[in-house]
């Protein structure tokens, strides 16, 4: 009893934008169509299956590892990407693995035409384009003639900063919350709920930390990283005094190796 006590003090403090938590989440593609109805705006829409944690290649190798590739029923594709991390320029990131998954999802030798359509739903912690908005729709359009041209790529940015009052802003909530139990949203509230206080479902997520974390470890590891500048990284990020640029400079660890650290101990 006391080992699933503990265990559920490390899973109660996940939240659905932690990436570790949504990857299980995303796994169901009840919740993702569920979640997909209400940004896309959608009420009938079907996803067909999901790809979790999918990985792409361009043609150099480079990897792209996508959070949750959705096929939907009317033959499209959508990408759902976590981002708590405000330390990139985001639009060429969706702009990059938009390209990834569609060069990944196209056949060879297909017409142009039949190239299927991609979204990308990009969900963060803060208003990229400040503009006080829960949910911002990046369009092309002709500048001379203010046409709107139709490429196929949709790109949606939802935020969970600003709540406007919506659907989505609702949705967005839950997002944060270590407890998630919103009749709005039943299939997001059973999925959390049972990693969260189902002994099954508290051992998947503790085991995936575990797993995780080893792996974080082993890559400092090969990087000659020392185990008492991981600790002392860590009491600066306890501390919340130090820019992540900061402790990077310091530290010798790059930017994004302390931000993995970060979401770790839900800073």
């Amino acid at each position: 009893m006391k080992d699933f006590e503990r265990k559920m003090e490390i899973v109660s403090r996940l939240r659905p934008i932690d990436d570790n938590f949504f990857e299980k989440l995303a796994e169901d593609k009840d919740v993702c169509q569920e979640m997909l109805r209400t940004i896309l705006g959608k009420p009938n829409l079907k996803v067909l299956q999901v790809v979790r944690q999918n990985s792409v290649r361009n043609l150099q190798g480079r990897s792209v590892v996508l959070d949750a590739l959705c096929e939907i029923d009317d033959g499209k594709f959508c990408n759902i990407e976590i981002q708590k991390s405000d330390n990139d320029n985001h639009i060429k990131r969706v702009r990059y693995n938009a390209s990834c998954i569609t060069a990944n999802i196209t056949d060879t030798g297909l017409h142009f035409e039949n190239v299927p359509d991609v979204y990308v739903v990009y969900i963060t912690r803060f208003d990229i384009f400040k503009s006080g908005k829960t949910i911002y729709h990046i369009g092309h359009i002709v500048l001379e003639t203010g046409e709107i041209v139709d490429n196929g790529l949709n790109e949606i940015y939802v935020n969970t900063k600003v709540d406007d009052g919506s659907d989505i802003a609702e949705l967005m909530k839950c997002f944060e919350s270590t407890d998630v139990n919103n009749p709005r949203f039943p299939k997001l509230s059973e999925r959390v709920n049972y990693f969260k206080h189902d002994e099954k479902g508290v051992a998947i997520m503790c085991d995936l930390i575990r797993e995780y974390g080893e792996e974080l470890a082993a890559e400092a590891e090969a990087r000659g990283i020392s185990e008492g500048v991981r600790k002392i990284v860590t009491q600066m990020l306890k501390a919340g005094k130090y820019a992540v640029e900061e402790i990077s400079g310091l530290s010798g660890l790059s930017v994004d190796e302390i931000n993995e650290m970060k979401s770790l101990m839900n800073i």
